[in-house]
């Protein structure tokens, strides 16, 4: 029977179970505890791993299997998304406003009040974008902020924390404008981490975790690297 593994602070940053350990129920639950400081974080991330939580809860770590995932060259181009990209005079920037974009991303939506980036996991994703990991996709429209996403780049991964709209097709443009860096910035894979109807729509779909492991080993760095 698997059990899930509490992690301390005081343990090393790198160390976490084998991400068969993960539980079945609830699905892809891999461990608990320790910390949000970038050592931890960066390692979690090289290993296919990432924090999820609630208020109130102790840091949850995932891996789940299948994983989502989005390749750039597998991107749904729709004919209204060009459209919009065309016409509605947005303009995207890369890292202008990280803080905007992860303050947005926290706020209340309609159908979901609540928000899993707490005031911790804020702070820790701002660290890693002041050491160069963590990177924002601004989108604007008369100079207001009508989209945007941010997310942890590790060598050719790119792995996705969250994205908004503001405006009709906000978060679409943003996610289409790093597609389109992709192949500049040598990025192969977007891991989305879980399915959702909007992502799976964009052309996103779930490989085992097996497969995530070896695409892991092979595009991973530890080295800060920007978006251009």
């Amino acid at each position: 029977m698997k059990t899930i593994t509490w992690l301390s602070p005081q343990d090393a940053p790198e160390w976490f179970p084998p991400l068969e350990q993960a539980l079945d129920d609830p699905s892809g639950l891999l461990a608990a505890g320790g910390d949000l400081s970038p050592e931890r974080l960066i390692a979690a991330y090289a290993r296919g791993i990432f924090p999820w939580y609630s208020p109130g809860q102790p840091v949850l770590w995932w891996s789940p299997d299948p994983r989502t995932v989005l390749l750039p060259t597998e991107f749904h181009w729709s004919r209204s998304l060009e459209k919009s990209i065309r016409n509605k005079g947005f303009q995207v920037n890369i890292n202008e406003d990280f803080e905007a974009v992860i303050d947005a991303c926290a706020a209340p939506r309609p159908h979901s009040p609540g928000t899993w980036i707490t005031p911790e996991m804020r702070a820790a994703y701002v660290r890693l974008h002041r050491l160069g990991f963590a990177h924002s996709v601004e989108v604007r429209r008369e100079g207001r902020l009508a989209g945007g996403l941010y997310g942890v780049r590790l060598g050719g991964m790119f792995f996705g924390e969250s994205m908004f709209s503001a405006e009709r097709d906000g978060s679409k443009i943003a996610l289409s404008h790093l597609v389109r860096m992709c192949p500049h910035n040598r990025i192969a894979v977007i891991d989305c981490q879980l399915p959702s109807r909007h992502l799976l729509g964009l052309g996103a779909r779930p490989i085992p975790r097996t497969e995530f492991k070896a695409l892991l080993s092979r595009l991973i760095s530890l080295e800060p690297a920007g978006l251009a």
